[in-house]
């Protein structure tokens, strides 16, 4: 039940940072007097809408992104206002497809509020405006785990969860399958705010906890353990269970291990806003790596769909990849505070994710209209040095047969990724 509603909240939090990510481009269109008739998140049928002023809100059933209609995105070819170029080429008639639709969307009274009569600088904020906004959010969210939640600085004695069920380390899941036996802390009636002052015997202070994860490693069958609940003094008989468990010198190898059951409570130390600079140069440089590499990736990810490879744990993931894994982040039965830090750096990631690859210099992506408009600034500068007339606006329609291309890898991307994340998903270590 709590991985279910943490899939659904987690996935609330994409289609928000899609949203989010469309309010920029909206709000500096519309301040800069363009005209908006769409406001979507999502694409296909539109299962939701209400307009408002001008602009149709809605959203649709493929919530794989989201976009907003400005009128006048592409411009009408140079000394023509409407219809079909007298051009030829293999693609020539898409490009005037493209520009036709682009100029019946424009009526007579909105002429003046079309996209590309704006200054090339302002329709570089207007594109930019969106996955800054992701940016903006991805600050925050990673602000509020370092500098409010804090990074984890110690453990205690102190009892924060109790596991329901033994599972081997290597099954890298935090969910009880079925048939999996009951912890020892569980069968012995542990609970959460115990204190144990003593185990077989031996004394530990509050900050003893790595000294007490050996002794218990150490020890089999059944146990004495003294627990301080509420100021009263108890003695437990657990029986422990002998399983795989992460090694205490290295978590990325497994040895064989007694085990009880127990998470430790762990203190949390708020950072400066320094360490929320670091952490973005970090996830940033990291995230564009995954980005450049992201084709060397697609033979790994198909071997995973259909050639029965191991998934990369490592590796991209897709809305329903991640949703599940915030689902798992719920019910990884940690405390509040922890599942919440995880849970926040998760979404933080995925709008650093969106924030770059939207800057891709390619359409349809905001970066597809950014660097043409830095190119007709160029241009328009030089012209002016040289005496010579305004050059007008790029022509971006030339670029629709490359929007089609990426668009249909995109497509086609986001399908491998859902049936992988499907079939072969990635779950948390």
């Amino acid at each position: 039940m709590m991985t279910v509603l943490g899939i659904v909240i987690f996935f609330v939090g994409i289609l928000f940072s899609v949203a989010w990510h469309e309010l920029g481009h909206f709000t500096t269109a519309r301040w800069f007097g363009i005209k908006v008739p769409e406001f979507m998140v999502g694409f296909g049928r539109t299962i939701w809408s209400r307009k408002v002023g001008e602009t149709e809100f809605g959203l649709k059933a493929i919530p794989l992104g989201g976009y907003i209609r400005m009128i006048g995105m592409i411009p009408p070819a140079k000394g023509e206002t409407l219809g079909r170029s007298r051009r030829t080429g293999p693609f020539q008639g898409l490009i005037d497809d493209a520009r036709q639709q682009s100029a019946m969307d424009v009526k007579p009274e909105d002429a003046d509020r079309q996209f590309y009569l704006r200054a090339p600088w302002k329709r570089i904020i207007v594109m930019a405006a969106g996955p800054v906004m992701n940016l903006i959010l991805a600050v925050v969210l990673f602000a509020i785990v370092l500098m409010v939640i804090g990074l984890p600085t110690g453990t205690t004695t102190t009892v924060s969860a109790v596991s329901e069920c033994v599972v081997p380390a290597s099954a890298q899941t935090a969910v009880c399958p079925p048939g999996a036996a009951p912890t020892p802390a569980a069968m012995a009636g542990f609970k959460p705010g115990d204190q144990i002052v003593a185990f077989n015997g031996q004394q530990f202070g509050d900050h003893d906890w790595p000294r007490l994860q050996e002794a218990i490693r150490a020890a089999t069958g059944t146990v004495s353990v003294t627990v301080d609940r509420n100021g009263q003094l108890l003695e437990l008989h657990p029986t422990l269970i002998s399983t795989e468990l992460p090694s205490l010198q290295n978590p990325q190898q497994y040895v064989q291990g007694s085990f009880l059951g127990l998470s430790p409570v762990t203190f949390y130390q708020p950072q400066s806003i320094a360490a929320v600079g670091d952490q973005i140069s970090f996830v940033v440089t990291r995230t564009g790596q995954a980005i450049v590499q992201l084709p060397q990736r697609v033979p790994g990810l198909f071997g995973a769909v259909f050639l029965g490879e191991q998934r990369d744990q490592n590796g991209p993931v897709g809305i329903v990849g991640a949703s599940r894994i915030g689902g798992e982040i719920l019910a990884m039965q940690q405390p509040a505070v922890v599942e919440l830090s995880f849970f926040l750096n998760l979404l933080a990631a995925v709008n650093i994710s969106l924030f770059l690859f939207n800057l891709l210099p390619i359409p349809p992506l905001d970066g597809g209209q950014i660097f043409p408009a830095i190119w007709e600034a160029i241009k328009r500068r030089f012209a002016k040095l040289r005496g010579k007339p305004d050059p007008g606006p790029v022509d971006v329609a030339k670029l629709m047969p490359v929007a089609y291309v990426v668009a249909l890898a995109f497509v086609a991307w986001s399908g491998l990724l859902f049936v992988a994340d499907i079939i072969n998903p990635v779950t948390l270590q």
